[in-house]
C-alpha cells in the first residue's frame, strides 16, 4: 500500500476508541494524518499515536473535511448523529454501534466472514455485535463447508462489553467483597463481582434480550442465509475483556471433529487449542490481547443420531477483535 489515508476516529477517548488507535499503529496502516475526535470535556487533551502527541479535537458537523476513514465509536445517537456530515464530507464511516447494522444498503461485515460485501456501501459500513463477530469467525468456516442449520449459543461475556466503566467497577466490587465493605451496582443491573449475570441490554416481549436477537438477525446478514436458525442466552461474567461462547452446531452434511480441526486450522483468524488431555482449550485470559479467535472442546454432539451436529468452545478478545480491530481491518479492505 503505497497511499496513505486521513483517518478520524469519533470516541478517540473510550476504551475502544484508545485499542483502535492502538491498532492502526500496530498493524502500520497508512495513515497520513490521524484526527482524534471526543467530546467537548475531553478536547484538549492528548493521545499518542507513533511517539506523536495528538491533541484531542471536539466531534462537530465539520470535524470530517479531508477525511478518507472515520472510525466511530462513540455510541449509536452519536453515530446517527454525524452519519450525514461524514458522507457528505466524502469520507466512508465504520461504525461500531448497532446504529445501522440491520439497514439494507450498510454492509455488516467481518472480514475473515463476508469480505465481498465491502463493496455495496454507501458511505457506511457497520461493525457486527462482538459476540457476533466472535461466534461468526469460528463458525464461517464450517458453514462454508457444510451448511449450518442451527445454532444454540451460551456466551461468557467480559465487563468490556460495557466499556471501561464496565471494567473497573469489576475491579472495584471485587476489591470491596475480598475486604467485606458495601458495594453499590452502577454500571451492571447486579453486582458483577464472583456474580454471573444473564441479561445484558433490554428485554423483548419474547423473553430475549437485545443481544440475543442481535447475534441472530446479524449472523443471517452476514451469512447470507434468512433460514439460519439461532437461540442464544448472553450471559455478562467477571472478566475483564475477552468474551467466550459456548456453541452448539447443526449442521445439514455430516461432520467430524476432526474434519472440523482442519477447517478450523486453514481459516484466516482462528487458533485451534484443543487438546483436552493436556488440558488445552481456549480461556478468556489466553485471548486476551490476541488478534485471533480460540476454538477448542471440539467434539460430537451425542446428543444427535447422525454426524451432523457439533459442539465447540470460543474465545476471543472483544475489544480488539470484537471491535477496534474488526473496524480497523475493515478499512484495510477499503
Amino acid at each position: 500500500m503505497s497511499k496513505e489515508f486521513n483517518v478520524a476516529i469519533a470516541g478517540a477517548t473510550g476504551a475502544v476508541g484508545i485499542e483502535m488507535i492502538k491498532t492502526l499503529e500496530n498493524r502500520n496502516f497508512p495513515v497520513k494524518n490521524l484526527r482524534l475526535l471526543a467530546s467537548k470535556r475531553s478536547a484538549g487533551k492528548t493521545l499518542t499515536f507513533k511517539g506523536t502527541e495528538i491533541t484531542i479535537e471536539e466531534l462537530t458537523e465539520d470535524s470530517f473535511k479531508d477525511i478518507d476513514i472515520a472510525l466511530f465509536s462513540a455510541g449509536s445517537d452519536i453515530s446517527k448523529k454525524y452519519r450525514q456530515a461524514v458522507v457528505n464530507a466524502g469520507a466512508v464511516m465504520i461504525d461500531n454501534s448497532s446504529a445501522f447494522r440491520m439497514e439494507d444498503d450498510v454492509p455488516l461485515v467481518v472480514p475473515e466472514v463476508n469480505p465481498e460485501d465491502v463493496k455495496l456501501h454507501n458511505g457506511v459500513i457497520a461493525n457486527p455485535n462482538c459476540s457476533t463477530i466472535i461466534m461468526l469467525v469460528a463458525v464461517a468456516p464450517l458453514h462454508k463447508a457444510k451448511k449450518l442449520k442451527r445454532l444454540v449459543a451460551a456466551t461468557y461475556q467480559a465487563t468490556s462489553g460495557a466499556g471501561a466503566k464496565g471494567m473497573a467497577e469489576l475491579e472495584l466490587q471485587t476489591r470491596q467483597l475480598l475486604n467485606e465493605e458495601q458495594i453499590s451496582p452502577e454500571a451492571f443491573a447486579h453486582r458483577i463481582g464472583f456474580n454471573l449475570i444473564p441479561h445484558i441490554d433490554a428485554f423483548y416481549d419474547n423473553g430475549y434480550t437485545k443481544e440475543e436477537l442481535k447475534m441472530l438477525h446479524e449472523s443471517r446478514k452476514m451469512l447470507h442465509d434468512d433460514e439460519l436458525q439461532v437461540s442464544c442466552t448472553c450471559v455478562r461474567v467477571p472478566i475483564m475483556r475477552a468474551h467466550s461462547e459456548a456453541l452448539n452446531l447443526e449442521f445439514e452434511n455430516e461432520i467430524t471433529p476432526e474434519e472440523a480441526r482442519e477447517l478450523l486450522a486453514a481459516a484466516p483468524g482462528v487458533i485451534v487449542v484443543d487438546d483436552p488431555a493436556n488440558l488445552v482449550y481456549p480461556m478468556p485470559i489466553d485471548a486476551t490481547n490476541q488478534d485471533d479467535i480460540l476454538v477448542g472442546r471440539i467434539r460430537q454432539d451425542i446428543s444427535r443420531n447422525d454426524k451432523c451436529g457439533l459442539d465447540i468452545f470460543v474465545s476471543g478478545d472483544q475489544v480488539l477483535k470484537g471491535a477496534a480491530l474488526n473496524a480497523v481491518q475493515i478499512a484495510e479492505l477499503l
